[in-house]
């Protein structure tokens, strides 16, 4: 099968047919092209999820990652990571293998196809001008045959005619033969021309067409084994990359395999554990021997004389700080530990309306430590600042037990890892001394004795640091007794630079936030626990005002919990007297604390939730 032999006649038909075939090869380029430009946004959609994903540095993120299911969670991230570098690789080969070279050959096509129809126009032109030339020879050939003919008769009838004369009959005579050879020579060279053109013609036909449509028939086909060839090697770039995106999904398979629920729930106790134990059993206490009310309604203390005390030493000892209401337990640390004063120009406080009796009892000791250490100004505001953030105590004394013993081990840990590094550099810097000492023209010895002194002091001041925590940790495993005078005095040295606020929260004696204290007396220690207390602080309402109350006289508020008054100053009331003497209100929504009940006049809303008459 040849396109010469076959489609002679059909020129223009295989130049629209090679076009097309041309336009095909574009549209497939087009399309492979189409696919990289897809592959490669795929990938970077990939990469940006995988990276949205990502936990953020040295956020809360990143301690979640310590779970198995949050491991494999980002292992299946950095394997996604790795899918989309693999689609990558396809748009490059793609582009490389496929579009460039393809985009090349469409060039080198054209071209070809141009200069073989330029041949084949060139062909026609040659044989329609030989055809051209053979008309014209034959026309001619015609007319001098026609002349030849009519001179011929006109001859004949001047030499029948007998009054012609002789001289005209032999010029008829010889116009005739001069036209008889003109037709002689026309038709000799009609027939050669024809025999020229017969064989141009067989040329054209038979050797020319055949052989430029034969060029073409091969274009043709080589331009479609090309186009099969891509689209090979367009299968072959996907599967190239599917055993490194099976590994991907293998390693996506492996993470998950990889979970274990039980560590996990492990790890939530090493996070979270406080180590505590549960309260233990809340003792009877009797209310009908004779007693005083504490300042709270809930009885948290008891007295030294009549009543039946609370343990909060052993087991129990610190276990009821997670269920003190919020109202109560501030009354309880913010009221003064002394009887009010009496007011001026007053024998006693009953000369005053609502003046309070004076205790008959000395305050509970639980009140008493919880006055000790709330020694910061405002409380509340020193809790809210470690709640919210603020400057952690140095002695992570803020933490639960355990919590506290795992955040002062990573402290010594991470104190042991400067002391090596400033160990090894001190070292370096005393190998080069060595060696400025043995080459002097290398360096001078003395330029190094600054630099050797500054680190031997960062290695000691480390080292007493890491003593101090290490201390600190002994204390919290039971291997030392509790914190001496004298380790509170060293620690003091590293304190200076504290904020007042953490200062205050976290001395030596316990904090809500679930620090320790000592005080070797007759009575047990009290240790108390309050991280649920903590956590609550920010979230409840500030009290609301129950009436409002007239100082009649002026009050110094000097001690701990109390506000000062001036005589006359109209104030809010938030906390009727409960029993001690002493009434707590409020100025301008921030400022609120105790005040004699005997130093104001009490005007109490009846609406209010609480309030009770005052007769």
């Amino acid at each position: 099968m040849s396109w010469g032999t076959e489609l002679w006649d059909q020129f223009d038909n295989l130049e629209k047919h090679t076009q097309w075939g041309i336009d095909i090869l574009e549209k497939y380029i087009k399309f492979v092209k189409e696919r990289t430009e897809i592959e490669l946004s795929y990938a970077k959609q990939l990469r940006n999820l995988s990276k949205k994903y990502q936990p953020k540095k040295n956020s809360k993120e990143e301690e979640e990652y310590k779970y198995t299911a949050c491991k494999a969670f980002l292992s299946t991230l950095n394997e996604m990571n790795d899918y989309a570098g693999q689609h990558e690789v396809i748009s490059e080969n793609m582009t490389s293998q496929i579009t460039v070279d393809l985009m090349r050959y469409v060039q080198e096509l054209k071209q070809e196809r141009k200069s073989n129809f330029h041949d084949g126009r060139k062909a026609q032109q040659h044989i329609e001008t030989c055809w051209k030339q053979l008309e014209s020879s034959k026309r001619r050939f015609e007319r001098d045959c026609k002349e030849a003919d009519r001179a011929q008769q006109y001859f004949e009838k001047m030499d029948a005619d007998i009054n012609v004369t002789k001289a005209d009959v032999e010029k008829a005579r010889q116009q005739a033969q001069i036209r008889q050879q003109m037709a002689e020579d026309s038709k000799a060279d009609y027939s050669l021309i024809l025999q020229r053109f017969n064989q141009e013609q067989w040329e054209y036909y038979h050797t020319h067409i055949p052989n430029i449509f034969q060029k073409i028939q091969e274009m043709e086909e080589r331009r479609i084994v090309r186009i099969g060839e891509s689209m090979k090697t367009y299968a072959e770039v996907d599967r190239q990359v599917i055993p490194i995106i099976g590994k991907c999904l293998d390693g996506i398979v492996k993470a998950a395999e990889s979970i274990d629920q039980k560590n996990d729930s492990q790890l939530v106790v090493e996070a979270y554990k406080s180590g505590f134990e549960p309260p233990g059993d809340i003792e009877f206490e009797d209310y009908t021997q004779p007693m005083k009310r504490t300042v709270s309604d809930n009885s948290l203390s008891s007295s030294k004389e009549g009543k039946a005390e609370l343990k909060f030493g052993g087991k129990s000892r610190g276990k009821l700080w997670p269920f003190i209401k919020k109202n109560k337990l501030v009354s309880l640390l913010t009221s003064p530990h002394q009887p009010p004063p009496p007011p001026p120009a007053s024998a006693s406080p009953s000369a005053v309306p609502n003046g309070p009796q004076s205790p008959k009892q000395q305050k509970e000791p639980l009140s008493h430590r919880f006055n000790e250490f709330m020694t910061s100004k405002p409380k509340i505001h020193c809790f809210r600042s470690l709640k919210r953030g603020g400057v952690t105590p140095e002695d992570f004394s803020n933490f639960p037990p355990e919590q506290r013993r795992k955040k002062l081990q990573q402290k010594v840990d991470d104190l042991n890892k400067e002391i090596q590094k400033e160990t090894d550099q001190r070292d370096a810097i005393t190998k080069m001394k060595d060696v400025y000492l043995k080459n002097p023209q290398m360096g001078d010895p003395a330029s190094l004795d600054h630099k050797l002194t500054e680190v031997t002091q960062n290695i000691e001041k480390l080292r007493l640091e890491a003593q101090k925590f290490e201390a600190w940790l002994a204390e919290v495993e039971g291997r030392l007794p509790a914190r001496s005078e004298q380790a509170r005095r060293q620690s003091g040295l590293y304190d200076g630079q504290t904020h007042q606020t953490v200062t205050n929260c976290a001395q030596d004696r316990e904090s809500p936030d679930g620090s320790y204290t000592e005080e070797h007396s007759q009575e047990s220690e009290h240790k108390v626990l309050a991280t649920d207390f903590d956590d609550e602080f920010d979230d409840e309402e500030p009290l609301p005002a129950i009436g409002t109350c007239k100082a009649l006289y002026t009050f110094e508020g000097q001690n701990e919990g109390t506000i000062s008054v001036v005589e006359g100053e109209t104030l809010s009331v938030i906390e009727e007297d409960k029993g001690d003497g002493w009434t707590r209100i409020r100025r301008n929504e921030d400022e609120e604390g105790y005040v004699p009940t005997s130093y104001v006049e009490v005007y109490l809303d009846k609406n209010a939730k609480g309030a009770k008459t005052y007769i």
